[in-house]
């Protein structure tokens, strides 16, 4: 069984449409969960974020987790969005060190940062979606291994 752990910072945009992307792809073998580095718990996902993820018809349902111990024992991969989140999580949770990656590297592509669209216009979350869309079907084969 490979368990993936998507994180952001408060588990409302990136982190939820990364979740339900993967997860949408019912890859046998395979459980995903997400988690935010500085998440309100029980927070739903925004609603630019649920907005972009209908139209791509992928269902969700969320609820926002604080990263914790208990989420990076469960979790066989760490994917951050951002190099500064992939740090917080190796400066926290020691234990999570090579186990944890941006999702832009560990899709093979140059490491780059995902934007966080908070706040942002619809235009703003099609644009992440897509993004981690792209990335999460370079890793495809990752998955399956």
């Amino acid at each position: 069984m490979k368990r993936i752990l998507f994180v952001c910072t408060g588990n409302t945009c990136r982190s939820p449409m990364a979740e339900a992307i993967l997860r949408s792809k019912n890859i046998p073998g395979l459980e995903v969960k997400s988690a935010g580095v500085f998440a309100a718990v029980g927070s739903a996902a925004s609603t630019n974020a649920g907005k972009v993820l209908s139209e791509n018809e992928i269902d969700f349902n969320h609820q926002s987790t604080q990263l914790s111990a208990k989420e990076i024992e469960w979790a066989t991969i760490v994917l951050t969005m951002t190099a500064s989140h992939k740090d917080a999580v190796l400066s926290h949770f020691p234990p999570a060190s090579g186990k944890t990656f941006t999702l832009s590297e560990f899709a093979g592509k140059d490491s780059y940062d995902i934007a966080d669209p908070y706040g942002g216009s619809i235009e703003i979350y099609r644009a992440a979606f897509a993004e981690i869309k792209d990335a999460i079907e370079k890793a495809d084969e990752k998955w399956k291994h």
